[in-house]
Protein backbone atom coordinates (compact mmCIF):
# COMPACT_ATOMS: atom_id res chain seq x y z
CA UNK A 1 0.00 0.00 0.00
CA UNK A 2 1.33 3.69 -1.33
CA UNK A 3 0.50 6.61 0.89
CA UNK A 4 1.52 9.66 2.42
CA UNK A 5 1.65 11.49 5.64
CA UNK A 6 -0.23 14.90 5.40
CA UNK A 7 2.46 17.82 6.59
CA UNK A 8 -1.61 19.96 7.87
CA UNK A 9 -1.77 19.63 11.62
CA UNK A 10 -4.81 17.19 11.73
CA UNK A 11 -6.01 19.16 15.02
CA UNK A 12 -7.27 21.76 12.27
CA UNK A 13 -9.35 19.21 10.19
CA UNK A 14 -7.76 18.47 6.89
CA UNK A 15 -6.24 21.09 4.09
CA UNK A 16 -9.11 20.12 1.50
CA UNK A 17 -12.05 17.69 2.23
CA UNK A 18 -11.93 13.89 1.33
CA UNK A 19 -15.13 14.01 -0.86
CA UNK A 20 -15.04 17.92 -2.42
CA UNK A 21 -18.20 19.52 -3.54
CA UNK A 22 -18.07 19.45 -7.53
CA UNK A 23 -18.79 23.13 -8.60
CA UNK A 24 -17.13 22.20 -12.57
CA UNK A 25 -20.12 23.18 -14.41
CA UNK A 26 -20.50 26.71 -13.02
CA UNK A 27 -16.75 26.86 -14.04
CA UNK A 28 -15.29 28.27 -17.80
CA UNK A 29 -11.65 27.04 -18.35
CA UNK A 30 -11.04 28.64 -21.39
CA UNK A 31 -9.84 32.44 -19.96
CA UNK A 32 -6.36 32.29 -20.08
CA UNK A 33 -5.84 29.22 -22.04
CA UNK A 34 -7.76 26.47 -24.43
CA UNK A 35 -8.31 23.01 -21.95
CA UNK A 36 -6.57 20.81 -23.99
CA UNK A 37 -3.33 23.78 -23.43
CA UNK A 38 -3.45 24.01 -19.84
CA UNK A 39 -0.20 23.29 -17.64
CA UNK A 40 1.66 24.64 -14.48
CA UNK A 41 2.69 28.53 -15.12
CA UNK A 42 5.70 29.81 -14.05
CA UNK A 43 5.29 33.25 -12.48
CA UNK A 44 8.41 34.74 -13.73
CA UNK A 45 7.92 38.18 -12.59
CA UNK A 46 9.35 40.51 -9.75
CA UNK A 47 7.17 39.94 -6.48
CA UNK A 48 5.50 42.60 -4.88
CA UNK A 49 6.65 44.56 -2.45
CA UNK A 50 4.24 46.56 -0.65
CA UNK A 51 1.38 44.45 0.95
CA UNK A 52 -1.44 44.13 3.36
CA UNK A 53 -2.47 40.81 4.89
CA UNK A 54 -6.25 40.89 6.50
CA UNK A 55 -7.48 38.57 8.32
CA UNK A 56 -10.16 37.82 11.44
CA UNK A 57 -10.85 35.47 14.24
CA UNK A 58 -13.72 35.05 16.25
CA UNK A 59 -14.75 32.99 19.66
CA UNK A 60 -18.00 32.06 21.05
CA UNK A 61 -18.21 33.50 24.39
CA UNK A 62 -21.02 31.48 26.07
CA UNK A 63 -24.97 29.48 24.52
CA UNK A 64 -27.93 32.16 25.63
CA UNK A 65 -31.10 31.23 26.58
CA UNK A 66 -33.88 34.11 26.09
CA UNK A 67 -37.00 34.03 28.09
CA UNK A 68 -39.93 34.75 25.92
CA UNK A 69 -42.82 33.10 28.10
CA UNK A 70 -45.10 31.68 27.12
CA UNK A 71 -42.79 30.38 24.27
CA UNK A 72 -39.83 27.96 24.68
CA UNK A 73 -37.06 30.15 24.91
CA UNK A 74 -34.62 31.68 22.23
CA UNK A 75 -31.14 30.62 20.94
CA UNK A 76 -28.45 32.59 21.41
CA UNK A 77 -24.45 32.86 20.88
CA UNK A 78 -22.64 35.68 22.68
CA UNK A 79 -19.68 36.32 20.15
CA UNK A 80 -16.33 38.39 20.70
CA UNK A 81 -14.60 38.71 17.08
CA UNK A 82 -11.76 40.83 15.75
CA UNK A 83 -10.03 41.82 12.67
CA UNK A 84 -6.85 43.06 11.53
CA UNK A 85 -4.34 44.46 8.86
CA UNK A 86 -0.69 43.14 8.56
CA UNK A 87 1.90 45.75 6.51
CA UNK A 88 4.71 43.78 4.43
CA UNK A 89 7.04 46.24 3.34
CA UNK A 90 10.95 45.44 4.17
CA UNK A 91 9.50 44.94 7.87
CA UNK A 92 5.86 43.64 9.45
CA UNK A 93 3.66 46.15 11.19
CA UNK A 94 -0.20 45.47 12.55
CA UNK A 95 -1.97 49.40 10.87
CA UNK A 96 -5.06 48.49 12.03
CA UNK A 97 -7.43 46.11 14.09
CA UNK A 98 -10.88 46.43 15.37
CA UNK A 99 -12.89 44.20 18.18
CA UNK A 100 -16.48 43.68 18.24
CA UNK A 101 -19.08 41.74 20.16
CA UNK A 102 -22.44 40.71 19.36
CA UNK A 103 -25.36 38.65 20.50
CA UNK A 104 -26.52 36.80 17.64
CA UNK A 105 -30.11 35.34 17.40
CA UNK A 106 -33.21 35.69 15.84
CA UNK A 107 -35.58 35.86 19.01
CA UNK A 108 -36.97 39.34 20.41
CA UNK A 109 -33.89 40.44 22.16
CA UNK A 110 -31.83 43.70 23.77
CA UNK A 111 -28.28 44.47 23.88
CA UNK A 112 -26.28 43.01 26.60
CA UNK A 113 -23.99 45.21 28.77
CA UNK A 114 -21.52 43.80 30.77
CA UNK A 115 -18.09 45.62 32.58
CA UNK A 116 -15.93 44.27 29.48
CA UNK A 117 -18.15 45.43 27.26
CA UNK A 118 -21.46 45.48 25.38
CA UNK A 119 -23.04 42.37 23.22
CA UNK A 120 -24.99 43.89 20.87
CA UNK A 121 -28.00 42.74 19.28
CA UNK A 122 -27.58 41.06 15.86
CA UNK A 123 -30.40 39.93 14.33
CA UNK A 124 -29.44 36.59 12.53
CA UNK A 125 -31.60 34.47 10.16
CA UNK A 126 -32.17 30.92 11.55
CA UNK A 127 -32.24 29.86 15.38
CA UNK A 128 -29.80 26.91 14.56
CA UNK A 129 -26.01 26.58 15.82
CA UNK A 130 -25.03 26.57 12.27
CA UNK A 131 -27.02 29.79 11.08
CA UNK A 132 -25.28 31.73 14.36
CA UNK A 133 -22.32 30.86 13.49
CA UNK A 134 -22.71 32.16 9.54
CA UNK A 135 -23.79 35.56 11.10
CA UNK A 136 -20.82 35.81 12.83
CA UNK A 137 -19.00 34.97 9.98
CA UNK A 138 -20.77 37.38 7.73
CA UNK A 139 -20.18 40.20 10.50
CA UNK A 140 -16.75 39.63 10.65
CA UNK A 141 -15.95 39.59 7.13
CA UNK A 142 -17.61 43.12 7.01
CA UNK A 143 -15.41 43.93 9.95
CA UNK A 144 -12.51 42.73 7.58
CA UNK A 145 -13.64 44.84 5.11
CA UNK A 146 -13.73 48.26 6.85
CA UNK A 147 -10.72 47.43 8.38
CA UNK A 148 -9.22 47.08 5.05
CA UNK A 149 -10.49 50.52 4.01
CA UNK A 150 -8.62 52.37 7.15
CA UNK A 151 -5.63 50.77 6.99
CA UNK A 152 -5.01 52.78 3.47
CA UNK A 153 -4.60 51.31 0.14
CA UNK A 154 -1.18 48.68 -0.64
CA UNK A 155 0.07 47.01 -3.87
CA UNK A 156 -1.52 43.75 -3.07
CA UNK A 157 -4.20 43.01 -0.39
CA UNK A 158 -3.94 39.54 0.58
CA UNK A 159 -7.28 38.66 2.45
CA UNK A 160 -7.44 35.86 4.34
CA UNK A 161 -10.45 33.53 2.85
CA UNK A 162 -12.72 34.20 0.15
CA UNK A 163 -13.01 37.89 -1.43
CA UNK A 164 -16.83 38.29 -1.22
CA UNK A 165 -16.96 41.15 1.54
CA UNK A 166 -14.12 42.90 -0.07
CA UNK A 167 -13.90 42.26 -3.55
CA UNK A 168 -14.58 46.39 -4.15
CA UNK A 169 -10.97 47.14 -2.67
CA UNK A 170 -8.39 47.77 -5.13
CA UNK A 171 -5.84 45.41 -5.98
CA UNK A 172 -7.88 42.96 -3.13
CA UNK A 173 -6.83 39.26 -3.64
CA UNK A 174 -8.88 36.29 -2.03
CA UNK A 175 -6.59 33.60 -0.57
CA UNK A 176 -8.28 29.92 0.25
CA UNK A 177 -6.05 27.85 1.89
CA UNK A 178 -8.53 24.90 2.58
CA UNK A 179 -10.45 23.61 -0.41
CA UNK A 180 -13.64 22.36 -0.45
CA UNK A 181 -15.06 22.53 -4.10
CA UNK A 182 -13.87 20.98 -6.61
CA UNK A 183 -14.04 23.49 -9.31
CA UNK A 184 -12.19 22.21 -12.11
CA UNK A 185 -13.34 19.29 -14.43
CA UNK A 186 -12.21 15.75 -14.22
CA UNK A 187 -9.90 16.27 -17.35
CA UNK A 188 -7.71 19.00 -15.78
CA UNK A 189 -7.57 17.63 -12.27
CA UNK A 190 -3.96 16.08 -13.26
CA UNK A 191 -2.29 19.80 -14.03
CA UNK A 192 -3.78 20.73 -10.68
CA UNK A 193 -2.40 18.19 -8.92
CA UNK A 194 0.82 18.19 -10.89
CA UNK A 195 1.63 21.67 -9.85
CA UNK A 196 5.39 22.06 -8.93
CA UNK A 197 6.04 24.32 -5.81
CA UNK A 198 5.75 28.14 -7.45
CA UNK A 199 3.86 27.44 -10.32
CA UNK A 200 -0.11 28.21 -10.85
CA UNK A 201 -2.64 27.21 -13.21
CA UNK A 202 -4.10 28.88 -15.60
CA UNK A 203 -7.32 30.95 -14.72
CA UNK A 204 -10.58 29.83 -14.95
CA UNK A 205 -13.74 31.91 -14.13
CA UNK A 206 -16.32 31.35 -11.35
CA UNK A 207 -20.54 32.54 -11.82
CA UNK A 208 -22.11 32.48 -8.44
CA UNK A 209 -23.94 35.11 -6.72
CA UNK A 210 -20.64 37.17 -7.82
CA UNK A 211 -18.00 36.24 -10.79
CA UNK A 212 -14.88 35.84 -10.31
CA UNK A 213 -11.13 34.51 -11.54
CA UNK A 214 -9.79 32.00 -9.51
CA UNK A 215 -6.38 30.00 -9.78
CA UNK A 216 -4.44 27.53 -7.83
CA UNK A 217 -0.78 27.78 -6.43
CA UNK A 218 1.70 25.77 -4.93
CA UNK A 219 3.19 27.74 -2.36
CA UNK A 220 5.95 24.84 -1.56
CA UNK A 221 6.47 20.98 -1.72
CA UNK A 222 4.87 19.30 1.13
CA UNK A 223 3.40 15.97 1.64
CA UNK A 224 0.25 14.67 0.25
CA UNK A 225 -1.82 16.04 -3.10
CA UNK A 226 -3.01 18.84 -0.97
CA UNK A 227 0.31 20.28 0.32
CA UNK A 228 1.03 23.46 -0.01
CA UNK A 229 -2.05 24.24 -2.69
CA UNK A 230 -3.88 27.34 -2.02
CA UNK A 231 -6.26 28.65 -3.87
CA UNK A 232 -6.68 32.49 -5.22
CA UNK A 233 -9.53 34.74 -6.36
CA UNK A 234 -9.89 38.08 -7.79
CA UNK A 235 -13.30 39.89 -8.95
CA UNK A 236 -13.77 39.53 -12.47
CA UNK A 237 -15.11 43.16 -13.88
CA UNK A 238 -11.17 43.40 -15.73
CA UNK A 239 -10.42 41.97 -19.20
CA UNK A 240 -8.75 38.55 -18.82
CA UNK A 241 -5.18 39.71 -19.76
CA UNK A 242 -4.94 42.20 -17.06
CA UNK A 243 -6.23 39.17 -14.61
CA UNK A 244 -3.69 36.88 -15.70
CA UNK A 245 -1.10 39.72 -15.20
CA UNK A 246 -2.21 40.04 -11.29
CA UNK A 247 -2.28 36.41 -10.99
CA UNK A 248 1.21 36.28 -12.17
CA UNK A 249 2.17 38.57 -9.74
CA UNK A 250 0.65 37.53 -6.80
CA UNK A 251 1.92 33.70 -7.76
CA UNK A 252 5.44 35.56 -7.68
CA UNK A 253 4.67 37.10 -4.19
CA UNK A 254 2.87 35.03 -1.93
CA UNK A 255 5.58 31.75 -1.69
CA UNK A 256 8.11 33.75 -0.04
CA UNK A 257 5.57 34.24 2.64
CA UNK A 258 4.54 30.46 2.70
CA UNK A 259 5.08 29.25 6.49
CA UNK A 260 8.00 26.36 7.71
CA UNK A 261 6.19 23.20 9.78
CA UNK A 262 7.95 24.00 13.19
CA UNK A 263 6.52 27.32 13.07
CA UNK A 264 3.04 26.59 12.08
CA UNK A 265 0.78 23.74 12.24
CA UNK A 266 -1.18 24.87 9.00
CA UNK A 267 2.42 24.99 7.24
CA UNK A 268 2.68 25.72 4.41
CA UNK A 269 -0.85 27.36 3.91
CA UNK A 270 -1.24 29.60 6.33
CA UNK A 271 1.17 32.42 5.49
CA UNK A 272 3.53 33.79 8.28
CA UNK A 273 1.88 37.60 8.41
CA UNK A 274 -1.39 36.07 8.99
CA UNK A 275 -0.49 33.38 11.29
CA UNK A 276 1.18 36.37 13.53
CA UNK A 277 -1.97 38.89 12.82
CA UNK A 278 -4.18 35.74 14.49
CA UNK A 279 -2.26 35.34 17.38
CA UNK A 280 -2.25 38.96 18.79
CA UNK A 281 -5.90 39.22 17.53
CA UNK A 282 -6.86 36.62 19.44
CA UNK A 283 -4.94 38.09 22.55
CA UNK A 284 -7.02 41.42 21.93
CA UNK A 285 -10.17 39.19 22.01
CA UNK A 286 -9.63 39.12 25.98
CA UNK A 287 -9.89 36.05 28.38
CA UNK A 288 -12.98 34.10 27.28
CA UNK A 289 -13.42 32.91 31.30
CA UNK A 290 -13.69 36.80 32.26
CA UNK A 291 -16.44 37.02 29.00
CA UNK A 292 -18.17 34.20 30.65
CA UNK A 293 -18.22 35.64 33.97
CA UNK A 294 -19.27 38.94 32.87
CA UNK A 295 -22.58 37.30 31.38
CA UNK A 296 -23.38 35.66 34.32
CA UNK A 297 -23.34 38.27 35.85
CA UNK A 298 -25.26 40.41 33.87
CA UNK A 299 -28.21 37.45 33.36
CA UNK A 300 -28.36 37.41 37.54
CA UNK A 301 -28.89 41.68 37.78
CA UNK A 302 -31.55 41.00 34.55
CA UNK A 303 -32.90 38.20 36.64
Amino acid sequence: MRFTVEAWDSDYGAPTDAELTDASHNVDVNVELRPEDWRPLLPETEPVEDILFIDGVRRVDATIWIDQPPDFPGFALAATYAAGAVRCNGRAMIEESAVERGLFTSAPSSDVATPIGTYEVKATKGTTPEELWLGIQQRMGALEAGVTRRAGGAELVVVDGPLSHARDIDNAVGYIKTQKVQYLPFELRQVLTSLPAGYRTPLFLTTTSWSRFSWYLRLANHAGPAGGLVRCEIDADMASADAARIATRVSATLPRYASARHKDPRAPQNLYPIGGLERELRHRLGDKELAMRALRRAAQAAA
